[in-house]
């Protein structure tokens, strides 16, 4: 300890913990709703034998419901499953709201919204996961704490073991995985770098490398606070 050499894990601040732990609860709410959403789709099809989609499900009426199942039992309970999923709707809604209105930094929300595939969930995942970004010494230390990289040991090139690969942050990884699927499906730059990657290589692994350039230029965008460059990022 006298010498500095022992690494130091990060405190994250009081004033914005519970605000990003409210957000971490998001997915459990996110969780409990598609399995309702799930259970009333293999219900519907079931029952009528015609497959129901995601958007019928958010416009179903329990007036619907009732010509569909004539069965007074069943229809019961798809009854109940529809009014929980309508009810974690409502919560997860009001729960995004307040989270937004209590950023810290909201106008860098707007700035991580300039990158392609980050929405508003995932800049503030973005954003509340990341914490200070002047904790991380190198634009490599945030992608292997965001778990782009590979944690291998090599020895002269060659392989010679792995190390803990759930070490980082598994939200991080979660949203910018999310934003790489998002971004190679509406900005065609991106896509055509993506595909030139999915060429040489696996379907995830091109996946996962543009997941690490949107971590990079994050975090470069964040620490100049400049716009994001698709031709820099990936040019």
């Amino acid at each position: 300890m006298r010498l500095g050499i022992l690494p130091q894990g990060y405190i994250y601040p009081r004033e914005q913990r519970s605000t990003r732990d409210l957000l971490r609860r998001r997915f459990l709410l996110v969780r409990q709703s598609t399995q309702l959403m799930l259970a009333i789709e293999s219900s519907f099809s079931r029952e009528t034998g015609h497959p129901l989609t995601s958007n019928h499900v958010r416009h179903l009426t329990a007036k619907q419901v009732e010509s569909a199942f004539p069965d007074p039992v069943t229809r019961y309970g798809l009854l109940v499953q529809l009014k929980l999923w309508s009810a974690l709707q409502t919560q997860i809604t009001a729960l995004e709201h307040w989270v937004q209105h209590n950023l810290a930094h909201p106008e860098l929300l707007v700035r991580l919204r300039g990158v392609p595939g980050i929405s508003v969930i995932l800049g503030m995942t973005i954003l509340l996961e990341t914490g200070a970004i002047d904790r991380f010494a190198s634009v490599g230390d945030y992608a292997s704490y965001c778990r782009m990289v590979p944690s291998v040991y090599l020895s002269n090139g060659k392989p010679k073991g792995h190390g803990n690969r759930k070490c980082g942050n598994r939200y991080l990884c979660w949203a910018y995985m999310e934003a790489a699927n998002y971004a190679i499906r509406f900005d065609p730059a991106i896509r055509r770098w993506y595909d030139r990657k999915r060429a040489r290589r696996h379907r995830v692994v091109a996946l996962k490398a543009v997941a690490h350039k949107l971590a990079r230029a994050c975090y470069c965008l964040w620490l100049e606070g400049t716009a994001f460059d698709t031709t820099r990022a990936f040019g």
